[in-house]
Order: structure tokens, then sequence, then C-alpha cells
């Protein structure tokens, strides 16, 4: 292991995507006991829920970073480059650290056979650890209560919002779904939400009653949407707040509101300045979430909608977005993905759909999607085209002069970025297109 690439890394680890998921805490926990449990060397933030988890990470970790701490950021999937997933500074991790990170644990990595993603989850925080972070903020993967992130002690928690995702491991209804989302909720630690719903909040609420922990919910400011960002006003600890973010869409004001009391509930000695949550919040960089990019005569809107929710989210921004017409819509689903919901109101909204295959996603998870467009084509306005490039070359033909909305999944939008050379994390030197998004 001593000599092992970086691309080798990726080709010993991605393997073990095929042993699907692998529930329980006790494999991450043997993994960082190995290491001295480098996770308990810093402070984390642990941030769970179904959609606008990763947004309210970037907004958190851009403010602490404003701020002058020495940050961490542990986020999944990927777009484009495994390292994204784990940042120092706001940058992706060097391959020289990520590699010294996984040669140290991979005696353990092999006794231990972990999943894929425990394996990752052990690496990226040893790694943090060794890159003498001061606080991290870590993103759930899945659920909560068995997920491998859920070994750190943070110092505050969210659970964004629940809604139906990954229904085959976390249960069909909501409150089923809310108390495996509910497991990352820690003694005396403070819990942040901004779910509504009446039957979610009751099981949130058990749970923080159980453990002692204090619950609070905010409420979405109202917001101003445009192209460019998304500003609201609110008030706070540092008094009335005029505050605006970089990522496009209504539900993002929500995500802003749950960052800025993450950070007004932290310790003293940790709480950000009012000037840097003003400038870290309006520095916020997070690709692929209602991206707006011009390439030649088309706007492209890139945006990572994985889930019904998240199609929700993403039709409900549309219109403040003024998308030109015609509106062609590039979509790839996983196949475990609730696409019989997720697809008619993307059908609805456009002038031509295109289904398609990201090449990066698993074969095992991959969708048949001439059969999908059998169950779900609306007045024949769908076809499917393959490869993924030419895809994305009849979708910009098609949409020429006008806008091509391509959303479906992670892996179709960093397959799209890639095919139309831009990078999700500009000026950062060496990302390179290495391994597929899990």
């Amino acid at each position: 292991m001593t000599e092992l690439s970086y691309d080798a890394l990726l080709d010993r680890l991605f393997p073990r995507l095929t042993g699907g998921v692998r529930w329980g805490l006790d494999r991450t926990r043997r993994l960082l006991s190995r290491v001295g449990d480098p996770h308990l060397d810093y402070h984390t933030i642990h941030i769970g829920g179904t959609n606008g988890k990763g947004s309210v990470a970037a907004m958190a970790e851009a403010v602490l970073r404003r701020d002058g701490l020495r940050t961490g950021l542990y986020t999944s999937p990927h777009l484009v480059e495994f390292r994204e997933r784990i940042q120092v500074g706001g940058i992706p991790i060097a391959e020289p650290a990520l590699l010294e990170a996984a040669r140290t644990l991979w005696p353990a990595i092999e006794e231990e056979a972990p999943s894929f993603f425990e394996a990752t989850t052990a690496i990226a925080l040893l790694a943090l650890a060794r890159a003498d972070v001061r606080i991290a903020v870590v993103e759930v993967g899945m659920g909560g209560r068995l997920d491998s992130t859920n070994v750190v002690a943070p110092l505050v928690t969210a659970i964004t919002n629940v809604a139906r995702d990954h229904a085959q491991y976390l249960g069909e209804d909501l409150p089923t779904i809310a108390a495996e989302k509910a497991g990352i909720i820690k003694a005396g630690v403070p819990v942040v939400t901004a779910e509504t719903d009446p039957a979610v909040l009751a099981v949130l609420r058990e749970r923080c009653s159980a453990v002692d922990a204090p619950l609070h919910g905010i409420v979405a400011p109202p917001a101003r949407v445009g192209r460019t960002g998304t500003a609201v006003e609110m008030d706070s600890v540092w008094g009335r707040l005029k505050l605006r973010v970089p990522l496009a869409g209504r539900h993002q004001a929500a995500n802003l509101a749950v960052a800025v009391r993450l950070l007004e509930l932290l310790p003293e000695r940790l709480r950000p300045r009012r000037e840097s949550v003003v400038e870290g919040l309006a520095a916020t960089r997070w690709p692929g979430r209602l991206q707006v990019e011009r390439v030649g005569e088309t706007d492209w809107i890139l945006d990572v909608a994985h889930n019904a929710a998240g199609v929700e989210s993403l039709v409900a921004a549309l219109p403040d977005l003024a998308p030109r017409r015609p509106l062609v819509a590039l979509i790839g689903v996983l196949g475990d993905k609730d696409w019989d919901r997720m697809l008619p109101p993307l059908f609805d909204l456009a002038d031509e759909v295109i289904l398609t295959e990201p090449p990066s996603a698993p074969a095992e998870r991959r969708w048949n999607p001439e059969e999908v467009l059998v169950a779900v084509d609306r007045g024949s306005r769908g076809r499917v085209v393959r490869p993924f490039a030419a895809a994305v070359g009849e979708a910009a033909a098609a949409g020429r002069g006008g806008t091509v909305l391509c959303t479906g999944s992670v892996h179709t939008v960093g397959d799209a970025l890639l095919e139309l050379g831009i990078a999700p994390f500009r000026g950062q030197p060496g990302l390179q297109p290495r391994g597929g998004a899990a």
C-alpha cells in the first residue's frame, strides 16, 4: 500500500460500492480507534436531512473560514472528482494528504472490510485531523442513526428536513424516515431544523426530549431570488442582518436560516463575527445547485435534484430564473429512485425532454430510459439518447437560443459539467475527473 497511487486508491475503494449499504457504526469506530480517534481532535458540526444538507454545510463552512478558522468540510457524493468530498479551507484535499491518510488506515481497512462510505469517512476524518483543522462541518451520507458519520461528537446538529428518499433503506413513511434521521441527535447538543410537518416534528421532539437536546425550529424568511442567488433579511444574535447567498431558489432561504442558526448556537469562542456571516455567506460555493451557465448561445441550468422533493423545489424555483425558451430537459435518474414521481413535473414544464444515462452511474443502479419513457411520456415530447455525450450535444442543439435544464442525479450533473468543460471548483489546481460519483 505504501506505493499506492491516487488512481489505484480509487480503483480499490469504488468496487466496494457493489456490496451495497452496510449499516452500523462499529466498523467505522474500530477504524478510527486504530489511528487514535482523530475525529475527536477538532470540533464538528453535524448536518443531516433529506435535501439541502450539503448547501447548509457549504454555507456554514464558508462563514467559519471567513472568520479566520481553519476549516474542514466532508460531504457526499462528489460531482466530478473524489477529492471534492474532503475540503480543507475551502479547497479539495491534495492527493498526497489523501493518500497519506489512506495508507495509514489501509491495514485496518483490509482487516475490517468496510463499505466504500465507511472507508471514505474514516479516511476523511483522519485527513482533516492531520490537516490541523479547528472545526469541521460533516454532512450525513444516508439516514443518520447508523450512518458512519454518526461517530462524530458535534457542538451543534441540524436536520434540514425530512422527505421520502432511499425508502428501501429508511422506510416508506415520513415518521419512520424521521426516526432514522433523528439518530444523529445527541445528549445536550442543540438541534436546528426547518421541518414543518407535524408528524415529523413530533418524532424530532420525542428524540430531543429523550436525550435533553434543545430543538430550534426555524421559519424561512421572505426571499428575493434571481439567477445570481437568494437574498433575505432576518433577525439574529448579531442584530438585523441583510444576507445574500449565491445559490438560487426560494428553498435556499430556509437553508440559509438553518446555517445562521447553527452558527449562533456555537460556543462564544467559536461564534463568527457579524461581518464574517455576511461576507462568508456571500462567498459560498456549492456547484450543481440551480447552477446557471452560458455555453455558446444556450443557457444551462444544472441541478442535482434526485428525489421527488428535490424536483418539487427545482420546478418551484424555475420562474425566478426566467429561463429562455425553448426549454429542453436533459434527465438521467438512478433506477432505484422514484422516477415515476420525479419525471411528470419535468415533462410538464419542458418543451422537449431527453432521457439519458450518465456514464458515472454505478452499473447496478442504472435505469432503463426506454422503458421509463413508455411509462411517463406526455404528448410524445420525450426521447432517449445514448451515449451521454450525444445526449448533451443534442440537448444543446435543441435548446440553442434557449435553455437546457440538466437534472435527475448528481451523476448526470457532474458528467454534464465534464462534457461542457466546466470545472465545479474553478481556480482549484489539479481537479480532474477520476472515479465515479457514489
